[in-house]
């Protein structure tokens, strides 16, 4: 996980505009560089390093001795690079998986070298030599780029949006920073004037696709059919190679653990492979929520029954509404929602920096959307219904759930890494017949469920917990975190605010008085960005007012099975 950040065709790119590359120092705290182009002195790159792979060689911009007019700047982890470099008899001149970009741009054009590559990724390309600038992002989105390019040939690209809004007030107009889209690339003309054109924006993949090339065969090695144990078979087979395939690191791996499945499977995998693969140290476990929370017991059970090394990290609502405005900053949001279920995340991720040695964190985000485990899928009106709104949330993730989980993270320079997105998996998985897929028994994401069942990898009571949503779980069962955040704001906003709320905050106007809390945060820190949360997460087929599982009159906690 690194902070990676660009200007080309600026007049003003120097040393000067390093204060804008600072803004995202969080996400690579081990070592920063700040680099003029040669010979292109309108060009300019910034890198804040989180070394994971290669300390010796892996400051960027990356350049190689083969290819002296290329310079890359990239944030993520490419898992296939040794099988790229072996298939292809590359020649390496860094331990650096992100090489493997030079390599493959060389060899084929960008849009192949970009769907050929099995990882989490957000890159920055410039090929000196043609004047062009390549910019890239992976299926999901789960590595954040944000660009802005101007009428007059200015382009600025950032990790992060905060590191680009200052740049855009010297301007005439304000420029609109938009999030790059997942899965796509985008080509640029560097003119000879210095300027900069767009002439090409394509999507090299989408999450329905299945990847084409031969190193991704999803079904290599694997029986196909439909056979009910035949699927459970190769799901567990793609989930253990997506978590492997992610143990690629140089430093000591940790997980986070809520207790529920998603991340009880992505831990007990992970202690196993651990165990296999002889690492030198015990994964540790990190949990979070009120003393009496049931996230926080259920993840202890896990723990006893893996044996990790295991973190509890208290919460109380105070401490939660002592970061919230922080954490608004970190995540460039202002999605309820996504707003709640982040000051858990950010304040284990805050202890774990602090306290631990773990760098890389494994997550289980993105199995709700792609196993549809959101309790309203059970109203859901169809398989096929159900199945379009699995797909519609995993396009969606980079804007809720897994801007969450990377801002939170990156904010205390973590690196998250998430093998329910697994490209193979999540291509295997959706190419399942739909009525496969759907809650069954009044259970959501029962196939993922049945697949782990009698293996003897988590505990049966956890394989077969329901839902609690992350801010909700981690809350004491007496109150929930956002009714103790709802009282705080209470005395903050009054009934006349929020009757103008349409008229002070036409776009998106929100509706209660926690929502215009944290929109009056967000445009204190961006005014005029509230286009960065283009609609709110709510859940569908049901009439919910709040986005909390909690105030679904289909919702029943443990506690009432």
């Amino acid at each position: 996980m690194c902070g990676i950040w660009a200007l080309f065709g600026s007049d003003e790119c120097l040393a000067s505009q390093c204060t804008n590359a600072m803004k995202i120092a969080h996400r690579g705290p081990d070592a920063f560089r700040f680099e003029n182009v040669n010979g292109f002195t309108n060009c300019c790159f910034g890198f804040h390093r989180l070394a994971i792979v290669d300390q010796l060689y892996g400051m960027q911009p990356l350049r190689v001795k083969k290819f002296p007019y290329l310079w890359l700047c990239y944030n993520g982890e490419i898992y296939n690079h040794v099988t790229l470099k072996n298939k292809f008899e590359f020649e390496y001149q860094t331990k650096v998986d992100g090489e493997i970009l030079l390599h493959l741009y060389d060899r084929f054009d960008i849009k192949q070298m970009a769907s050929m590559l099995d990882g989490v990724f957000a890159f920055i390309l410039l090929d000196t030599a043609n004047r062009k600038v390549f910019l890239g992002r992976d299926t999901y989105g789960v590595r954040p780029l944000f660009r802005l390019l101007t009428d007059d040939g200015f382009l600025a690209v950032c990790s992060e949006a905060k590191g680009l809004t200052d740049i855009t007030h010297s301007m005439p107009t304000p420029a609109k920073i938009i999030p790059f889209p997942p899965g796509h690339f985008e080509m640029f003309d560097l003119k000879l004037n210095g300027k900069v054109e767009s002439v090409q924006m394509d999507r090299f993949h989408c999450c329905t696709d299945e990847p084409k090339h031969a190193i991704y065969n999803t079904l290599e090695g694997l029986d196909t059919g439909f056979a009910l144990e035949t699927v459970k078979s190769n799901i567990r087979i793609l989930f253990e190679n997506a978590v492997k395939k992610r143990l690629m690191a140089h430093r000591r791996i940790g997980c986070l653990l809520s207790g529920g499945l998603d991340s009880s499977l992505v831990a007990a995998t992970l202690v196993k492979l651990a165990k296999e693969e002889k690492l030198k140290y015990p994964i540790q476990t990190f949990s979070i929520g009120a003393e009496d929370s049931p996230d926080v017991a259920a993840a202890r059970k896990v723990a006893d029954f893996i044996k990790s090394e295991h973190h509890e990290v208290s919460f109380t609502p105070e401490e939660g509404i002592s970061v919230l405005e922080e954490v608004i900053i970190h995540l460039e949001s202002y999605d309820i929602t996504t707003v709640r279920a982040s000051i858990g995340m950010y304040l284990v991720s805050k202890y774990i920096r602090e306290k631990t040695d773990s760098v890389v964190i494994f997550s289980g985000e993105g199995s709700d959307e792609l196993t549809q485990g959101y309790i309203y899928f059970h109203k859901a009106p169809s398989p096929k219904a159900g199945a379009e709104e699995s797909v519609r949330l995993l396009e969606e993730l980079y804007l809720f759930d897994g801007l969450r989980a990377d801002r939170t993270t990156a904010a205390h320079g973590l690196e998250l890494r998430v093998p329910f997105l697994d490209h193979r998996f999540t291509a295997y998985y959706l190419s399942l017949p739909e009525d496969m897929r759907v809650p069954k028994e009044g259970v959501e994401k029962h196939l993922l469920r049945e697949a782990f069942q009698g293996i003897d990898l988590i505990p049966d009571e956890i394989l077969w917990r329901r839902k609690e949503a992350f801010s909700d779980g981690l809350s004491s069962m007496k109150k929930s975190w956002y009714t103790s955040l709802q009282e705080h704001i209470e005395s903050k906003v009054n009934d006349s605010q929020l009757e103008k709320a349409d008229k002070l905050y036409p776009f998106n106007p929100p509706t209660t008085k926690e929502g215009f809390f944290i929109r009056q945060i967000f445009e204190k820190n961006f005014p005029g960005r509230c286009e960065w949360t283009p609609h709110y997460w709510m859940p569908r087929w049901i009439k919910a007012t709040d986005p909390s599982a909690r105030t679904l009159s289909i919702y029943k906690p443990d506690k009432d099975q």
